[in-house]
């Protein structure tokens, strides 16, 4: 394997090119984690990874619990199956709230008041009910919870989702609810510690691999030390190699077959073949940064990706009967390349179940 062979591994092995995946649960279950604050995006990176499905499916598999979305690894949201949330809190939660420990102190939350908020939390959610963050405001405002600490509403929730309480109740017209973790999901898988770094270390190598220890320390927010005990437990089940004086993990070997080329991927912000990755140099040239909106980061942006590699951004407005697609590619695309954008534009208008209408700037 060299560096170009990398981009290539990692579309098959996360499902972007090669076969697709089934359904919806298996593509989440697959990844292990799917970053999802930018919900709308994180559809689009379950569906397109999968061979038959809408963004409506995704609504309602999430209202009905089918996979959750909750605060778990970094923090942020990401998309989880029910089957592997409480193992996977017990193993993140800690290191995720000794990380947060200092912005708790700076709104002057400790354990008294999380037990308080926990309590009214679970008392308004309970039999249920599904809140929107308004409602859940409005309940620990009354409860004397929030005072003047305009932060607290934030780290109270993130602080219930990663105790387990409380998690994705589906969407109330545009609004995101939560529900009660127990009334969603009553019997969650359980692991050991041990059993949990293993399993963690191995779902990532395995989707996203090849990858580097120092990648998946990122993805998972976990020591270097967990991240080593876990691989240390799993490594006869994976294959290494080095590259450019870095050692790359994986599961598989090779590709059995080359995709056809120019193949064309219209990726979301936060796509795990983006954020999966602390080093993103096998699939982005640092030079064209500048072209990128102010934050100057590839993750940020939704992204246009060919032959695996970044080469531009697109950006999407919707219309009543229509989605506008405008691409910004860094260089200029040839012929073979823009057709291959169409074609993905048009998957994405079908997951979207409305037409299209493509701008390319110049």
């Amino acid at each position: 394997m060299t560096h170009l062979d990398i981009p290539h591994w990692r579309l098959h092995n996360q499902h972007l090119a090669g076969t697709r995946m089934e359904t919806p649960e298996a593509v989440v279950a697959w990844l292990g984690a799917v970053q999802a604050q930018d919900y709308a995006g994180a559809k689009w990176a379950v569906g397109q990874r999968t061979l038959d499905c809408s963004d409506a499916d995704l609504d309602r598999l999430l209202a009905d619990g089918t996979i959750l979305r909750t605060h778990i690894l970094r923090p942020t949201w990401h998309l989880v199956m029910p089957t592997d949330i409480r193992w996977m809190l017990s193993l993140t939660a800690p290191r995720i709230n000794a990380a947060m420990a200092y912005a708790y102190r700076q709104v002057e939350l400790d354990d008294t008041l999380f037990a308080r908020s926990d309590a009214v939390l679970a008392q308004a959610l309970q039999g249920g009910q599904r809140l929107t963050r308004a409602d859940l405001c409005s309940v620990l405002q009354q409860a004397g919870l929030l005072g003047a600490h305009e932060g607290r509403l934030n780290y109270l929730l993130i602080h219930a989702e990663l105790a387990g309480m409380i998690c994705s109740g589906g969407l109330r017209g545009k609004q995101h609810t939560y529900a009660l973790l127990d009334e969603r999901c009553p019997e969650g898988r359980t692991l050991t510690r041990d059993q949990a770094l293993a399993e963690l270390v191995r779902r990532y190598f395995t989707s996203h691999g090849p990858a580097t220890v120092k990648d998946y320390v990122w993805w998972s927010g976990l020591t270097m030390t967990d991240a080593r005990a876990g691989l240390n437990m799993v490594k006869s089940q994976l294959a290494h190699t080095g590259v450019d004086g870095q050692t790359y993990w994986f599961a598989d070997g090779p590709p059995s077959f080359s995709d056809p080329s120019p193949t064309a991927y219209l990726l979301p912000n936060y796509d795990e073949y983006v954020v999966g990755y602390t080093d993103r140099h096998a699939i982005f040239d640092p030079t064209h940064l500048p072209k990128l909106d102010s934050r100057v980061n590839p993750l940020f942006n939704y992204v246009i990706v060919i032959d695996g590699h970044i080469v531009g951004t697109w950006k999407r407005t919707f219309k009543t009967s229509a989605v506008v697609m405008t691409f910004d590619p860094f260089t200029p695309l040839s012929e073979a390349e823009t057709q291959a954008v169409v074609r993905a534009a048009h998957r994405y208008a079908q997951f979207l179940h409305t037409s299209t209408e493509l701008v390319f700037d110049s």
